[in-house]
């Protein structure tokens, strides 16, 4: 599994993420394979693009995985 840093300064989507961590090419693609039940979060199938991801969240896609990592300084606001 790789770790990926992000800024979570504002919203990470599933979508932006999954090309951030390079499990998939495209926006298009990353569509697709969330619609499809293909995606999961944390161990658990979740079809919407748009889900916020937070720092430790794991993400998941066929045999390859990535954590989101808070970029030092950069964590979400509570």
């Amino acid at each position: 599994m790789d770790d990926v840093e992000c800024d979570l300064g504002s919203k990470l989507t599933l979508g932006q993420f999954l090309k951030l961590a390079s499990l998939l090419d495209s926006g298009a693609e990353a569509k697709d394979a969330v619609a499809a039940g293909a995606v999961s979060v944390n161990g658990e199938v979740d079809v919407r693009r748009g889900r916020g991801l937070a720092d430790g969240d794991v993400v998941s896609f066929g045999t390859r995985a990535a954590r989101v990592v808070a970029r030092e300084g950069k964590g979400r606001p509570e």
